[in-house]
């Protein structure tokens, strides 16, 4: 008997210690994740990359833990949160990291995945915090990356200064992209630092930037008293409920991990990212008593836009349009540039208990110019006004084995309300199942929004969205979610009030720590404009999009490890003939422990019949750069990235892919149209940390 436990110590320990290599691959599935959501090749994700990236060094002590910092991992249920907590309120600390698996609704696969963020220690951690300490054990850590397309695009073609300064096919600036990022940090309770970023096209040191970048961000952040628990200067994000009233970021969504549905809200945080919009400027700060936070903030900054200027002072009357795109390399782009301010004044008063919190939200929203839209149908009921307020009330709470939790936000200017009402359960540790119901009025709107939901806004949508987990044997299970959606008013390039679901399913099967196979079916059905009008109404009618994936991962010894992907989509509508598409790709990585680098390299095949059935794929690169290119038309794609690190303190990335079109010979369009079957990318990137 005892020579069985030493065996079952001595397998758990080698599966743990196995596990605890998958970060990049935990990282990587929720960022792929957003991609297939979003649908866009320019996300940064910088943020919640950090998140993870820093728990992985530094693992949440879970004898020294609290319900925010077990949330902000975003890997955990309110449900699992509550029963570490629970469990350490009866039995005392954890005396080991194995006794993680007593806990009622953490399985294997949850504390796998969860391990690699955690430990178990009995001392406290120092809540104390002293100059000395900040800096004989901060962190500083400096980047400088490079980035280019070495083929040339149409944008970048030599013309004279008069075509230059009145055309706005040509760039200003060189194809170069520049980024650096300096920031000093001490655990998770002190961060300054700033970033920058050139964006290809953009002027440098001359021209509209004189003063070097396009993009400057600093912050400086504070988090860790009793009374004052954390302070914000500079740029910083603000996350409040499930994201009807304030979202600043990124946020999970619909996903094969169903939990992901529910968001978890990091209400005060540093800003780091190139993301040029969805962030505040000013200053935050949030007091607290016991069980009270009282969250106050304001933020004031300029933003891009476009509208009908004065014809004697030449400023905007009123904007028709905010950019967001945050690119400034043509005449018009840079006519754009922080033509309008915008102001953010908000209060948060949330009680936070084990199992129970909740808030309320008063936040004020205003521009310096009326804003505008075009009188267009589908614009109806977007805002229009300089001025509105958003109050919002959130819950969130644990009964046994269900979670409940939800918001319900007021917007002043159109008496428009957005709520949101969810449960998610762990029936059974082999069964989980998750139910959303959203109901976002047509003239509900808010400033920085992202709530759960099948279109870009929290806004002119109601859906019901019900997922389930099931684990049917040790080495099988199975994930499925459906979503039912209605936009009760119109839409761009949707001329009717219009309707559609999204279905998924994903098996995996999971037999050993070295072997991993799943497939996923997902079909979406939405309504959009025909292509068959006489110019007078358009009808809608169904598309139906079909995709198919198989994905295939397997270590084939601790420093290599291959992984297989093969997903086919299809495209059907009334007003068009049938399309499809495919890709296969091949990603070799090789890291080996004992030498200074690794290796990742990927081959891809690809064929599809038109841009409407193009596939996103993520790939690796340099750390904190988001690579999710969407694949289409016909070719192939490659690439190869290397690691080096030397010196102790620094570690050099090098890249280079290559996409090859076998049935073009003029790719993109625009400034951006290249003459030729060849589009590459490179990137440099150096990091230095002590």
């Amino acid at each position: 008997m005892q020579k069985n436990r030493l065996l079952l110590l001595f397998f758990s320990i080698l599966g743990f210690w196995s596990y605890s290599q998958e970060r990049s691959e935990i990282i990587q599935q929720r960022v792929e994740f957003i991609a297939e959501q979003s649908e866009s090749e320019e996300l940064d994700l910088t943020n919640i990359f950090d998140q993870l990236n820093y728990f992985f060094d530094n693992p949440i002590n879970i004898n020294n833990t609290n319900p925010d910092e077990l949330r902000s991992l975003g890997l955990l249920t309110e449900v699992q949160i509550t029963d570490v907590l629970l469990h350490i309120d009866r039995f005392g600390k954890f005396i080991s990291i194995y006794e993680l698996q007593s806990l009622k609704y953490w399985d294997l696969n949850t504390i796998y995945l969860v391990l690699p963020f955690i430990k178990v220690d009995d001392r406290l951690d120092n809540i104390h915090i002293t100059f000395k300490d900040a800096i004989k054990n901060g962190k500083i850590e400096w980047f400088t990356r490079y980035q280019r397309t070495p083929e040339r695009k149409k944008g970048y073609t030599p013309v004279s200064d008069s075509i230059l300064n009145s055309s706005s096919s040509y760039y200003h600036g060189n194809p170069d992209r520049y980024y650096t990022r300096f920031r000093y940090t001490y655990r998770t309770n002190i961060s300054l630092g700033f970033t920058a970023e050139k964006d290809p096209g953009e002027e440098f040191f001359k021209g509209s930037q004189k003063n070097g970048f396009d993009y400057y961000s600093f912050h400086a952040f504070y988090k860790g008293g009793k009374y004052i628990r954390a302070v914000a200067a500079g740029d910083y994000q603000i996350q409040i409920g499930q994201g009807l009233n304030t979202w600043s970021g990124y946020a999970f969504g619909k996903s094969a991990d169903i939990f992901s549905t529910k968001k978890a809200a990091n209400l005060l945080r540093p800003y780091t990212s190139v993301d040029e919009n969805r962030f505040f400027r000013g200053g935050a700060t949030v007091l607290g008593y016991k069980k009270w936070n009282l969250l106050t903030f304001y933020s004031n900054k300029k933003i891009d836009g476009s509208g009908i200027s004065d014809s004697l002072t030449d400023d905007l009357e009123f904007v028709t349009t905010i950019d967001l795109s945050g690119l400034h390399r043509t005449n018009t782009e840079i006519a754009k540039k922080n033509k309008l301010s915008e102001q953010v004044i908000g209060n948060y008063l949330s009680y936070n208990s084990t199992r129970f919190n909740a808030g309320i939200a008063v936040v004020n929203q205003q521009y310096n110019q009326p804003l505008q839209r075009d009188t267009l149908p589908y614009n109806l009921f977007a805002f229009r006004g300089k001025n509105t307020t958003a109050i919002s009330g959130d819950y969130n709470f644990v009964l046994r084995n269900f979670n409940f939790f939800g918001e319900v936000s007021y917007s002043t200017h159109s008496k428009s309300f957005a709520q949101l009402h969810g449960v998610m359960a762990i029936l059974d540790p082999s069964v989980s199942i998750s139910v959303i119901y959203r109901n976002y009025s047509k003239g509900y709107y808010s400033f920085y929004n992202n709530g759960f939901s099948e279109g870009s806004n929290t806004q002119n949508e109601t859906g019901l969205f019900s997922g389930i987990k099931v684990k049917l044997a040790p080495a099988w299970s199975v994930s499925s979610y459906i979503d039912f959606f209605k936009f009760p008013w119109l839409k761009y390039q949707v001329d009717a009030p219009s309707k559609g679901y999204e279905f998924l399913v994903q098996p995996t099967y999971k037999p050993n720590k070295v072997f991993e196979l799943y497939a996923r079916f997902r079909q979406q059905v939405r309504q959009k404009n025909s292509r068959d009008s006489d110019g007078t109404i358009t009808p809608i009618e169904n598309v139906v999009q079909n995709n198919y994936r198989l994905n295939m991962s397997y270590k084939v010894l601790e420093s290599f490890t291959l992984k297989s992907r093969v997903e086919y989509v299809t495209i059907n509508r009334k007003s068009n003939k049938p399309e499809d598409g495919w890709i296969f790709t091949q990603d070799l990585l090789f890291k080996p422990k004992n030498l200074p680098f690794d290796v990742t390299l990927r081959y891809a095949l690809f064929e599809t019949d038109s841009y409407d059935t193009r596939i996103y794929t993520f790939e690796n690169n340099a750390l904190y750069v988001f690579s999710i290119p969407a694949y289409y038309y016909q070719g192939s794609r490659a690439y190869a990235l290397i690691r080096f690190s030397f010196l102790r303190h620094c570690d050099l990335w090098v890249r280079y892919g290559v996409f090859l079109y076998s049935n073009k010979n003029i790719i993109s369009s625009g400034p951006e149209e290249i003459k030729g079957s060849r589009k590459s990318d490179i990137t440099v990137q150096l990091r230095v940390n002590f």
